[in-house]
């Protein structure tokens, strides 16, 4: 275990001073978002009770199998999703992070949104570990091309082959692009410091990078609103708002 001095571990902080002792030592820093840090810009949670699109649930229609059983549903809801997405913007917790990007000696993004909010911000490389929603990937040659038109055309074609395209994201049953997951997960065993924002810390695999982090021996902390299944392990669990905490956590102690 690095020594890091006066930071104590699993210390519930109002104080934010202990997070900004371990941010300026760090020369490496990793983090993670999810849907907590998009919440705040206004992007609505698609599954669950308040998640329900007509009489489907994200569960049945973010398949390989909904698609290939009826493309036009699976595309019109993920139209309706790009339409909402549309009208949102980086908050600025986002914007916080493209700073640390800019500041930071080593710094890696890995996020589970699908809402291209960061690079929105300005972060310059993202590994969006479950794709993008502004991504088309055409079923039949494999292409990949990034179109944020809206409303799109139901059933949309790849413009090199003819093929059916469909999102660029990571359906339920399918594997994570093994080339974006692996630099996850040595952003994360390299780093000084991992943060998780936002993240109920239950989907897996991306829940599992905190247990690679603190095998790794690599100090972690975490910001949410509420206590996660993680909150009892990490170094410093930091209860509140993303777009109020992170744009603090660089600044000089006052």
């Amino acid at each position: 275990m690095r020594d890091w001095h006066g930071v104590t571990r699993n210390e519930h902080c109002a104080d934010l001073e202990p997070a900004r002792l371990l941010l300026r030592q760090a020369r490496s820093v990793a983090v993670l978002t999810g849907a907590g840090i998009s919440a705040e810009s206004g992007v609505p949670t698609f599954r669950g009770a308040g998640g329900l699109w007509k009489q489907f649930r994200a569960e049945d229609l973010a398949t390989p199998q909904a698609f290939e059983r009826d493309p036009r549903a699976c595309w019109e809801w993920y139209d309706w999703r790009r339409g909402i997405l549309a009208k949102v913007r980086p908050n600025p917790g986002h914007y916080a992070l493209a700073d640390w990007e800019r500041r930071i000696p080593q710094f890696t993004l890995i996020t589970q949104n699908v809402d291209g909010l960061h690079a929105e911000a300005g972060n310059r490389s993202v590994l969006e570990i479950h794709g993008s929603i502004w991504i088309l990937r055409c079923i039949a040659c494999g292409r990949e091309w990034k179109d944020r038109t809206f409303p799109l055309d139901l059933l949309p074609r790849c413009g090199a082959c003819g093929g059916l395209a469909r999102p660029g994201v990571v359906w339920f049953g399918e594997n994570l692009n093994p080339e974006i997951w692996a630099a996850a997960e040595r952003a994360v065993r390299s780093a000084d410091v991992f943060l998780v924002v936002g993240t109920s810390a239950q989907v897996y695999p991306a829940a599992s990078l905190a247990p690679l982090a603190r095998s790794a021996g690599v100090r972690i902390v975490e910001l949410n609103l509420e206590p996660t299944p993680l909150s009892g392990f990490v170094d410093l669990a930091l209860a509140g708002r993303s777009g109020e905490i992170l744009p603090r956590l660089l600044l000089p102690s006052t």
